[in-house]
Formats: C-alpha cells, structure tokens, sequence
C-alpha cells in the first residue's frame, strides 16, 4: 500500500514504524523499520529485513532478503547489500548489556556486499568497493578494491583490467604498449644470463626516462596490506619488484589498470599526476622505487577525490 501522506511503498504485511522514509522507497513483507531509522529516496528493501533505530541509509539502496541493519550502521547513497549478509555491533556481546553508544560502522557511496558477508563493528567500506560473497571483513576496505575471504583480503581492483605483456612481445629496453592509463608503462629491462649469476641493469634517462634523484625500498610488507594511495604532483616514479612480487594499480582519473611486478628486470614508469597503488605483496618482497626529486610532503595527492577533481580541472584548462 501507499500511505495518503507519504510517497513510499509498504507491503500490507511490513512493520514501519519511522515516519523518516524517502519517496519511491519500496518495503516489502516482513520487514521491519523502527522508529528512529532514516531511510532514503528509491530505496528498496526485500523480505525479511529489520532496520534498527540508529541506522541513516541513502538513497537508492538495495538491501536484499535476510539481512539486519543495527544501530550504528551506515549506508550511504547505491550501495547494495546482498542476501543475509551480516552486520554486527559488538565486538564482545553479551546478553542483556546495553551500550550507551555503538561503533559507526560505515559503507560509503556505490560500495557492494554480497550474500553471506559479514561486517564487524567499526570499519568503514570505501566508495565503490565490493565485498565477495561470504567474506569476513575485520578492517576497513579501501575505495574501488575488491576483497574475499576470511579475513577479508583485497584480491583485485574495480574496473582494473590486468596489463600484462604476452610472451615474447616485449623486447630489452622497450615499452609494453597499449597500456589504458596515459603515460603509465611496463618496462623490460635489459637482462644477462651467465652461469656465474644472472644481472639486470637500467640507465638514467634511456631505460628509466628521467634523472634520477631518490630511491627507496618497501620490503616486509604483510600481504593484507597496501602501500601507495596516492599521486604526485611533480616527481616521477620508477618501479622494480627487485625480490617477490607484488601488484601495482594505476589511474588517471578516467581509466584503471592492474600490472604485476614479478621479476628484476621489469619496472613500472609512474607519472606525475597518476595515482598509484602497491598489494598483494609476496612475503619475501623487495620494491625499489626510483624518483626524480628528493622526498617532498606538499608534492603528494593523498585524497582521491582532490586527485579527481585536480586531473579534471587540468583537463579543463588544457582545452
């Protein structure tokens, strides 16, 4: 039915108790929404959902059969949540203690969880993330990444397509082309084989294309972990997984690619003004990272969005 002073959808066989439900929100039978909840416009939520008082969810979000949002959740605009994924709110519950207040557990804009996920308290999901079916999420989960398991790990990046050269069409000392992110490119670097040992080398300005005038090395990195997350306004960066393996991620604002960096002679060339991200490190891992100006804090983008809105407004001015 269609209450006369509201816009919003309840099955005749729906609990609703908020008077805080956007227009064109559909509620379906069995659920139950209390009166403190706040729910948002298009919203759509299946049979069998419960919505606690504490609970702020946006705009056009699905949430599907058999789930429970308590108090302390967060949903913001389009986010899904998929059949009986679970929430929680206490780390350690016990029966008849009341919190004064609970963990704001936070899904950002555009994020998915699917079917039999479960949430701990307290962390947050980061725009566009996607949570794979029946992960266990025990930390917060980094925009445009996609995590599974138990506990969850990121296992790849959205709309990240796999770079990687097929065999035999790179050459010593050239560029892998057809890269979708602008000016971001796979390297082979020359390599000798002899009995005594095998050696790799690169020169300034021919094999990495800029002077160098830093490096650093990333090594013990837990393979959960991530490194990287941001961009550069000025310098460039030359990567080398010189031990292990370890995947990078490289944006331009407009398109994402994945490239794996597995064997000393390949490096990955990283603009100014591309973001960048290092996972799934292997154990015994060794990143070199070469650059071409000294350490400099005011020459990092560490916001995503500001690195958007900068890349467009350079767009803009370039037309």
């Amino acid at each position: 039915m269609v209450s006369k002073d509201k816009e919003h959808f309840q099955h005749p066989n729906a609990i609703v108790e908020s008077e805080r439900i956007g227009p064109r929100t559909r509620i379906w039978a069995f659920a139950h929404v209390l009166a403190g909840a706040k729910i948002g416009a298009d919203c759509n939520l299946c049979d069998h959902t419960f919505v606690e008082n504490e609970v702020v969810i946006g705009d056009r979000v699905t949430i599907k059969s058999g789930v429970q949002l308590w108090d302390g959740i967060v949903l913001e605009d389009d986010v899904f949540v998929g059949p009986n994924a679970t929430f929680t709110n206490d780390k350690f519950p016990r029966s008849r203690h009341y919190h004064e207040q609970f963990p704001i557990t936070r899904v950002r804009k555009g994020a998915s969880i699917g079917a039999n996920a479960t949430i701990l308290p307290g962390v947050e999901i980061g725009e566009r993330a996607m949570v794979g079916a029946g992960a266990v999420v025990t930390r917060n989960v980094p925009p445009d990444t996609i995590v599974v398991g138990n506990p969850a790990r990121i296992s790849g990046y959205v709309d990240a397509p796999h770079h990687e050269p097929s065999p035999g069409s790179v050459s010593a000392g050239t560029t892998q082309a057809g890269s979708v992110v602008r000016g971001v490119s796979l390297e082979e670097l020359p390599l000798v084989i002899d009995m005594r040992g095998n050696l790799s080398f690169g020169e300034a300005q021919r094999h990495v294309p800029f002077e160098i005038r830093r490096y650093f090395l990333v090594f013990g990195v837990p393979g959960e972990h991530i490194r990287g997350e941001h961009a550069h306004r000025e310098q460039h960066q030359f990567l080398i997984c010189v031990h292990g393996s370890c995947r990078c991620v490289a944006d331009d604002g407009e398109h994402r690619a994945q490239y794996t960096l597995d064997r000393p002679n390949r490096g990955l060339y990283v603009p100014p003004m591309r973001w960048c991200v290092q996972y799934r490190y292997s154990s015994d891992a060794v990143l070199l990272v070469l650059t071409s100006g000294a350490y400099d804090p005011a020459d990092y983008i560490r916001d995503y969005d500001e690195f958007l809105r900068l890349v467009r407004a350079d767009a803009r001015h370039s037309v």
